[in-house]
């Protein structure tokens, strides 16, 4: 797997560690609302997925939820949090089923273990509509980018703000199209409903009231599969909670690592 494109945001070696995993057709720079907030109580390293934002993408090489972790691993640092948006928390969650001594706590956001609907596991995307949509990504990723983008922002309070902003960062510049044809097959294809069960390390499921990509109500599917799950739910936001809220989404996860108390007032309202 060709070596992804990271950057470290760091000032101080006794902050934790702290991995971001963008989502599908983004890149690194969409967490930009809430870099400034946590960099003020974490060491943050921002990964570029395959063939987004400056990682290069190799055709000749597998693309799967493993192999992108494995890529992810090889980048980060030694032991950290792995937080994951949508694509990103599925190979957040491989990252934590192959690699489970490097990670610390693991935050999914508007995530789950599968995006595609089966008879037991409704809460997710038809798949007959999800490979229509591939289509349109092999035919036209542009215009299909720009649907998702809509999709994304959909029922949020600022709708026409975040798409804005995700227009900027899915756009510019605009994924490789075979990495965004790797994503498709990825969420298409990965079940870590079985694997998942397995990972015994903290984790937070933090999702969007309005998210129409990944409905809170898949939430309570996932609490079955991470028992002792911290889950909460941001008030009318969409599936990027981090753009259309990114101080109740910086305020989550300080809350996760016990910090809201005496930290909350800190965190920068904008």
């Amino acid at each position: 797997m060709t070596g992804l494109n990271m950057v470290r945001i760091a000032d101080d070696a006794e902050k934790p560690e702290l991995v971001l995993l963008h989502g599908w057709g983004a890149n690194s720079t969409v967490w930009q609302p809430v870099l400034d907030n946590l960099a003020q109580y974490f060491h943050l390293t921002c990964i570029d997925l395959p063939g987004h934002g400056d990682s290069e993408f190799s055709e000749h090489n597998s693309h799967t939820a493993e192999t992108w972790a494995r890529a992810a691993l090889e980048v980060a640092p030694g032991k950290a949090t792995w937080l994951g948006w949508s694509l990103g928390g599925l190979v957040a969650q491989r990252v934590a089923t192959i690699a489970a001594e490097r990670v610390e706590k693991l935050i999914l956001v508007a995530s789950t273990c599968r995006f595609v609907k089966t008879h037991d596991w409704p809460d997710a995307m038809d798949e007959k509509t999800f490979s229509t949509f591939h289509e349109s990504v092999t035919d036209d990723p542009r215009s299909s980018l720009l649907r998702f983008i809509a999709l994304q922002t959909w029922g949020s309070d600022s709708a026409s703000e975040d798409a804005r902003r995700l227009r900027k960062t899915l756009l510019s510049p605009q994924p490789v199209a075979a990495a965004l044809d790797a994503g498709m097959h990825i969420l298409l294809k990965t079940d870590m409903r079985q694997e998942a069960r397995y990972i015994q390390c903290p984790v937070m499921l933090l999702a969007g009231e309005r998210d129409t990509l990944v409905p809170v109500s898949a939430m309570t599917a996932m609490q079955k599969i991470f028992c002792s799950a911290d889950t909460r739910v941001i008030e009318h936001a969409g599936h990027a909670p981090f753009l259309s809220h990114p101080h109740a989404f910086v305020e989550n996860v300080l809350n996760f690592f016990g910090n809201s108390v005496e930290k909350s007032e800190k965190v920068k309202h904008g």
